[in-house]
């Protein structure tokens, strides 16, 4: 498939799925990804509440592009934060950098910063847009261009899911879009600074996610159901009004 068909398809999946759930929202990470779905998005002229996970140990480089950002796109970008009381009493109990320690102690980090706003974020909303592709890691490579996220009660659209990292970034070299620095240094996911570095040649793009840990455990958790399992299975009618919309690229 061509860049431009792929571009097209993402824009069909778009449309069809917010004008099928509104109201919706992207989570954006500010990642490659992302910028092209924020791209995307704002060419299009769609209706979706755009946001951030300000975690509080993000990279100054993912500052220096959601201003950038605000001032390419014609939209407001949310920055949500997590609870200071609940940041303090984590940091008190277990200190600043617990998240080494342990998964346990990991995934509750991820969950006061990261979760707990994002359920914040989606009250009231019936669609989460992302930037997942299958490509990505081991943990996501049955990723659904659309499911039922059974956690949070939405459906959740991932259009660029069968998309590959050359189509992500032909993207952004044909359309100037601009993206966060440290992926020019080797960063090809970016999450918190102190849970993210450069990959080596051959590593998979989330190898430098959680690099201590196993890859079947690297994901905070935002995209997981309330079995642990990466949200996957779109219903039956979703699936056909994905399909339609296809159905109806030239």
């Amino acid at each position: 498939m061509s860049l431009e068909e792929h571009i097209a398809q993402a824009a069909a999946r778009l449309q069809e799925a917010i004008a099928a759930h509104p109201p919706a929202a992207f989570a954006s990470s500010f990642g490659a990804e992302d910028m092209v779905l924020l791209d995307l998005i704002d060419d299009l002229g769609l209706d979706v509440d755009v946001f951030t996970l300000d975690t509080g140990r993000l990279p100054e480089e993912t500052h220096a592009l959601i201003a950038r950002a605000r001032e390419a796109y014609n939209r407001p970008i949310r920055l949500l934060f997590p609870d200071a009381a609940e940041v303090e009493t984590f940091v008190a109990t277990h200190g600043p950098n617990a998240f080494y320690d342990s998964i346990e102690l990991r995934k509750r980090c991820c969950e006061i910063r990261k979760l707990v706003p994002l359920r914040r974020a989606l009250r009231g909303k019936r669609l989460w847009i992302t930037g997942l592709r299958r490509e990505q890691s081991l943990t996501r490579t049955d990723t659904e261009v659309l499911a039922h996220d059974a956690g949070n009660g939405l459906m959740k659209l991932n259009p660029l899911a069968d998309w590959s990292e050359q189509d992500v970034w032909a993207y952004v070299e044909k359309f100037a879009v601009p993206t966060n620095d440290l992926h020019r240094r080797g960063y090809p996911s970016i999450g918190c600074a102190p849970c993210t570095r450069a990959v080596q040649p051959g590593e998979d793009a989330r190898a430098g996610r959680w690099w201590w840990e196993q890859p079947a455990s690297r994901e905070c958790g935002l995209h997981v159901d309330p079995q642990g399992q990466l949200v996957r299975a779109a219903t039956a009618p979703a699936r056909e009004k994905v399909e339609r919309a296809e159905e109806r690229l030239p």
